[in-house]
């Protein structure tokens, strides 16, 4: 690709990135990151985009979540086995429901930053740096400080979580990892069919590839981005996950995010929110696949429920008139955050399934594909981070079991209560 190479994005405006006191011991990082084994491979990367490509013309359905950001502590066999086992369920729900085969996509194994509004906030009248991540630095006061040896600890881990999963999926039985727990389900009003429907796949042969996932994040920090970027043959690849995506706030057309994303050959997403003009989004396109190649970009809505309408519909109109094949998937958590009266950050599952609900009508409306869903979950059935669904948290509940440093997650019964309401609707 004319003019690109892993480190142009150097030349560009970059937004959201920690910068290094110790650029020395940043410069030793990165060249070590830069010598690590991948973590993915790209032929992985390109039959990801092929299941992309079909999902893109409605042939299969993807299903994307997990952490909002992950954390160093969490790094041990059972929560990564009870994340990766809810991920795989809700695609198995989602398949056996509708009959479309799934695509399941895990934030996973590298989603270890976060943006922030401000580099910095004020913490008992002290200002510290923001917490943007244990890739970049700690949550706790005395770790703030933007420490580049966090990124190999990245690495580290995420070469450790995947390790695990992949041998985890190959060696399992997959009717045991696919075994759905309603039972925290009991209040919904259609569990008599929640319950039968369990008990129907529990009795079908459940295949090897029903464990197949794949890795994203969003990639964020540049720095360790192209420190993570392999040429393979006469294409580049980032080889810590299979897709990363642009952030909501790093996609300015001419800034560095853009850049450094348009010469990478993995299948990538870009977030696309109420900010986003139509006549940017055709030229954020053009920049991203000028070769109009299927499965390449998935453009990730979010909105917020009740915005979709007014939102989606120009937005559909805008990547018919460019002619460049993309991927609808929802996003329906980051529009609809909200702050409880006793000030914790949290979701309402109401808002999140009525924002899928409305972007199936209007894709359906525009003669348009939504080709999955995006979430942030956890496979932890304690957890209390967000409002309603059949275990009917409030406000109160909330502070039962508060986990998240970052955006508030969907715990598992949440969840699954999710993909069994919206494989009922795309039915």
């Amino acid at each position: 690709m004319a003019g690109w190479s892993p480190s142009s994005w150097q030349s560009k405006p970059a937004l959201q990135m920690a910068e290094w006191e110790d650029k020395e011991c940043a410069t030793k990082v990165l060249g070590k990151l830069s010598k690590v084994p991948p973590l993915v491979q790209c032929a992985e990367a390109e039959r990801l985009k092929k299941l992309l490509a079909e999902c893109g013309r409605g042939e299969r359905f993807v299903v994307q979540g997990g952490d909002c950001a992950e954390r160093f502590m969490d790094c041990e066999a059972e929560r990564l086995e009870t994340q990766i086992k809810l991920l795989l369920q809700m695609g198995a729900i989602i398949e056996h429901v509708t009959g479309k085969p799934t695509l399941r996509i895990a934030r996973i194994a590298g989603q270890y930053g976060k943006p922030r509004s401000k580099p910095t906030e004020t913490v008992d009248g002290q200002e510290i740096m923001s917490f943007k991540g244990d890739n970049i630095n700690g949550f706790e006061v005395k770790d703030r400080k933007w420490d580049p040896e966090r990124l190999l600890l990245g690495y580290w881990h995420s070469s450790a979580t995947l390790n695990y999963l992949r041998s985890m999926v190959s060696s399992a039985e997959p009717k045991d990892v696919l075994a759905v727990d309603a039972s925290s389900l009991r209040a919904a009003s259609d569990f008599a069919s929640i319950t039968q429907d369990v008990q129907d796949m529990a009795a079908k042969t459940a295949s090897r590839g029903s464990l197949d996932f794949f890795t994203a994040h969003e990639a964020m920090q540049l720095d360790l981005e192209e420190a993570l970027t392999r040429k393979v043959g006469d294409k580049y690849y980032n080889l810590s996950a299979h897709l990363v995506w642009i952030g909501d706030r790093t996609r300015q057309v001419n800034g560095a995010h853009v850049e450094y994303f348009r010469g990478i050959a993995n299948p990538i997403g870009v977030k696309v929110g109420p900010s986003m003009k139509n006549e940017e989004l055709k030229e954020l396109l053009t920049l991203l696949n000028p070769q109009k190649e299927e499965g390449r970009v998935v453009i990730i809505t979010r909105y917020g429920a009740g915005k979709v309408e007014e939102l989606l519909s120009g937005h559909i109109q805008a990547v018919k008139e460019c002619g460049i094949p993309v991927v609808w998937q929802c996003d329906a958590v980051h529009g609809n955050g909200v702050v409880a009266s006793n000030k914790y950050k949290t979701r309402k599952m109401d808002d999140i399934v009525q924002e899928i609900m409305q972007c199936m009508e209007v894709h359906k409306k525009n003669g348009s594909i939504l080709g999955g869903v995006h979430l942030e979950m956890t496979g932890q059935k304690t957890v209390t981070e967000c409002l309603g669904g059949c275990c009917a948290i409030t406000e109160d509940g909330l502070t039962k079991n508060y986990e998240t440093y970052c955006d508030p997650r969907l715990n598992y019964s949440q969840a699954i209560e999710a993909a069994f309401t919206l494989a009922r609707a795309a039915k």
